[in-house]
């Protein structure tokens, strides 16, 4: 074979292929690797979803085979492998892969165990009606750009006409030449909020977006442990976000055998293979790499994820399961790299320039669909003027026509005497003989009139900017209420990182801690106020032999600070204990501290500030009491710190927290009640790890059941008194004016029956430490017993909650004033099995003052 010399073109090697290279790299950037920031799809994807769209594959219609759809795009639209598009239109079905999947399938789509999909002959497909109405939607109405397909017989548009930020919703990974992007989904709600917010304010920085979009959202749930990676991937565009799969520590029961500890998973890190996880952990387990495994099972079935893994009676729960964290993919990164096409170039974008690009589009979006609506409605609008003009000259019309000698001399006689277009002389040769009546007169003059007002107003909406936003946030917004779903994953702060708390709301919470170890926290407007003596509303999902034995009304922000009966406290932030509902268990606080077997909670409060002022008074069961200040507590070791020094089976039962010039009330379960100041008097301050000195003089079979603080200026107005007999009645002692009695505080006494009552607490004269105290109440039966005391004001409200997990919020306003020796009334209607578990007061706002504490 031969070649003339005047063929051959004379190149330099090295620009030839650098030209060569450049140009695949841009095709696999632009037209295959990276999504668009508009539509958030890369071609396949929006082919395969457009092609759909024309077959009438709508979520309203029936299933089709998917290898129908596979053959209309591969010969439409997209000249590649039939493998490539159907492993897309799979993907797109998989509520495990895709927040919002686009696509609904009938059939095998795979699983979260990494098995295939069947075959496309056998699998059926339909558009999800979200793909319908959030992406398709208008596409007729010119409101994107079309162009050729690949070999010119078709035409394919060049982006959807996305009402919703779909790129952030269900996100996107791809790897181009040169470069890869890697989007986490998000929730639809909270982007939603988030585009309605940067609407109204254009100024908003993507520190202030975060509020509203607080992180990603995967579809298999599980928690991102810390912000740090959330906040440097929506202001950088780069960041590792570390997730975490959902673990319990349970007991399970087992036939024949004793019961034992497991750590059950119910929750995946995204895009983890539940098989492989399972395989790598018997791995681990075999080369001895993690000990106190005895075994594994996959216990999931259609109802959800659960994987057990058994624990040996010696392992020690939370440290298997920070092993497990450690060496498996239960924890696992998802380094984000936000990159997207932006004009068809690649860019990176932060949080509010994703907004930005999808607001932009979507006004490019809506003018073009409405200057397509308003010149639809002023060519019919055009016409009916000339049916009108028609029907003005009736028989001058008619006449003309008839006098014709063929259609096209009607029409050019119609034009030259009426003065009409030739559009509307073919409409008026057109009509039928019915629309000559007048009542079908009258319909094209309501509907011209309607049109005059229809383009009035699209007029005016293409002349004002803020009508287009408007338009746009009342579309997102119905979007939302249609689609938007709870949000799956949580966000945990991560152990050492400093949490921006402007980020978390600071919301009035309840903290439920049962006798068996479940903690869980709840919004304090869970529970409206009810009337006095009332059932009230089950707070929690108890288990037969379980009972609430803590329970605390705090703010979001606050340091809880959780005592031991061992005397050890350890810390949290409150909105990292996981919020449950009224019928959620909770989740056990071994998950949560670092706490030793057979070391149980007996005291948690809330603080907001570690201030130099403020003591912790610290009661133990046996009577021994101290004061030690609350600065000595402002930096707790993860694994806890001492708080005081016992004896050998005493425990640390009451902590408070007070000022030197406060004084404190104790009472006891059989009704006694001692008040005395917290001064260096009475108590002096001392160290941690120190034991304390005698509180209360106890009968023989009675043990102290509470403590409370009395406020300094309350206690100013109170006098001293010498020791009196459990036996005095009230009429021996001077008696209070009616005046200072309804002023308030009071001691609400609560007992465990139901019953309870408002004392002035200037019946209670300050005494020294370690007396036999004065009777603070009652009992109607001898079954009662004392068992909440708390120092209350008028505008005060309580919550009470029962062993079975019943609490009722009322107003303690709502209690009787009632004298040391009587009984009180009813505040709680029990059943005959229950009884008072603990009392706490409701904090007067998120920004409130001190909280008080419960039992």
């Amino acid at each position: 074979m031969t070649f003339s010399q005047d063929r051959i073109i004379p190149t330099d090697l090295s620009n030839e292929m650098s030209r060569s290279y450049l140009e695949y790299a841009m095709s696999v950037i632009v037209g295959r690797a990276l999504p668009d920031a508009r539509d958030g799809l890369k071609p396949v994807h929006r082919r395969i979803l457009y092609a759909m769209y024309e077959l009438g594959l709508t979520h309203d219609r029936p299933f089709r085979k998917c290898a129908r759809v596979v053959g209309e795009v591969l010969g439409k639209y997209h000249p590649h492998g039939d493998t490539a598009v159907y492993d897309a239109l799979v993907r797109m079905a998989q509520d495990f892969s895709m927040r919002h999947p686009l696509i609904e399938g009938h059939g095998n789509f795979g699983s979260v165990d990494n098995d295939p999909p069947a075959a496309m002959r056998y699998t059926e497909c339909r558009l999800q009606s979200l793909s319908t109405n959030a992406l398709l939607r208008d596409i007729e109405a010119e409101t994107v750009d079309f162009v050729d397909n690949f070999d010119g017989s078709q035409q394919e548009p060049v982006v959807l006409p996305a009402r919703i930020p779909q790129l952030l919703l269900n996100g996107s990974s791809g790897i181009a030449v040169g470069m890869a992007t890697n989007i986490p989904p998000h929730n639809l709600g909270e982007l939603v909020d988030g585009v309605v917010a940067l609407l109204h304010n254009p100024q908003m920085s993507d520190a202030d977006l975060m509020r509203y979009i607080p992180g990603p959202d995967f579809p298999t749930g599980g928690q991102i442990l810390g912000r740090i990676g959330i906040k440097e991937a929506y202001t950088t565009g780069r960041g590792s976000i570390i997730m975490r799969g959902v673990a319990q520590i349970e007991t399970i029961e087992q036939h024949g055998r004793p019961d034992r500890e497991a750590i059950i998973i119910t929750q995946l890190p995204y895009q983890t293979n539940k098989a492989a996880l399972i395989e790598k952990i018997a791995e681990l387990v075999n080369d001895k790499k993690i000990e106190g495994i005895s075994d594994i099972r996959d216990e999931s079935d259609r109802d959800g994820m659960r994987i057990v893994i058994e624990l040996k009676r010696d392992a020690y729960p939370r440290v298997v399961l920070n092993n497990l964290y450690k060496q498996t993919p239960i924890q696992a990164n998802f380094g984000a790299n936000m990159l997207a096409l932006v004009n068809g170039e690649p860019h990176l974008l932060s949080l509010k320039q994703f907004l930005q690009v999808f607001i932009d589009f979507r006004i490019e979006t809506i003018t073009r669909r409405t200057q397509y609506e308003l010149r639809k409605a002023e060519e019919r609008d055009h016409i009916l003027q000339g049916l009108l003009i028609a029907l003005g000259n009736l028989d001058a019309v008619i006449q003309l026509i008839r006098g014709a000698a063929d259609t096209a001399t009607a029409k050019t006689q119609l034009v030259e005497r009426f003065s009409l277009s030739e559009a509307q002389a073919d409409a008026i040769l057109q009509m039928q003989l019915r629309r000559l009546t007048a009542l079908e007169a009258e319909k094209i003059q309501a509907e011209h009139e309607e049109l005059q007002a229809k383009i009035a107003d699209l007029q005016d909406i293409l002349a004002r900017r803020e009508r287009i936003e408007a338009i746009i946030e009342q579309e997102v917004q119905q979007i939302k209420t249609a689609y938007a779903t709870p949000r799956r994953t949580e966000i945990i702060q991560a152990e050492g990182e400093l949490v921006d708390t402007d980020l978390i709301a600071n919301e009035q919470a309840v903290i439920l801690l049962t006798e068996q170890g479940y903690i869980k926290r709840m919004p304090v407007n869970t529970f409206g106020a009810q009337n006095r003596a009332t059932r009230g509303k089950a707070a929690a999902k108890i288990k037969e032999d379980d009972v609430v034995e803590h329970f605390l009304t705090c703010c979001d922000h606050d340091n809880i600070l959780f005592f031991s009966d061992r005397g050890v406290v350890y810390t949290l932030n409150a909105y990292h204990i996981p919020a449950g509902s009224r019928s959620a268990r909770g989740v056990p606080i071994v998950q949560l501290l670092p706490i030793s077997q057979g070391e149980k909670i007996t005291s948690i409060i809330a603080v907001q500030e570690f201030t130099e002022n403020d003591y912790l008074i610290m009661l133990t069961r046996k009577g021994y009491i101290k004061k030690t200040a609350l600065s000595a507590f402002s930096n707790i070791r993860a694994n806890g710190l001492i708080a005081i020094s016992l004896e050998e089976g005493d425990q640390l039962r009451w902590v408070r927290l007070a000022r030197e010039e406060d004084s404190i009330i104790l009472g006891s379960k059989g009704g006694m009640a001692i008040h005395f100041k917290a001064d260096s008097q009475q108590l002096r301050p001392l160290g941690r790890a120190t034991r304390g000195v005698k509180a209360m003089k106890l009968k023989e079979g009675d043990e102290l059941i509470s403590m409370d603080i009395l406020p300094s200026q309350v206690v100013a107005r109170i006098g001293t008194a010498e020791e009196e007999s459990e036996d005095e009645t009230l009429e021996n002692e001077e008696l209070v004016s009616s005046e200072e009695a309804n002023q308030g505080p009071w001691l609400l006494a609560i007992t465990t029956c139901g019953y309870g009552k408002r004392v002035p607490v200037s019946q209670f004269r300050l005494q020294k430490r370690a007396g036999m105290g004065v009777r603070a109440i009652k009992f109607r039966s001898a079954q009662d017993r004392l068992i909440a005391i708390h120092v209350v004001n008028r505008e005060d409200e309580m919550m009470i909650v029962s062993n079975r997990g019943i609490i009722i919020r009322q107003a303690v306003d709502a209690i009787s004033l009632q004298s040391r020796m009587a009984t009180g009334v009813r505040v709680q209607r029990l059943d005959d099995d229950d009884a008072i578990a603990a009392v706490a007061l409701v904090p007067p706002s998120a920004e409130g003052e001190e909280d008080p504490e419960a039992e």
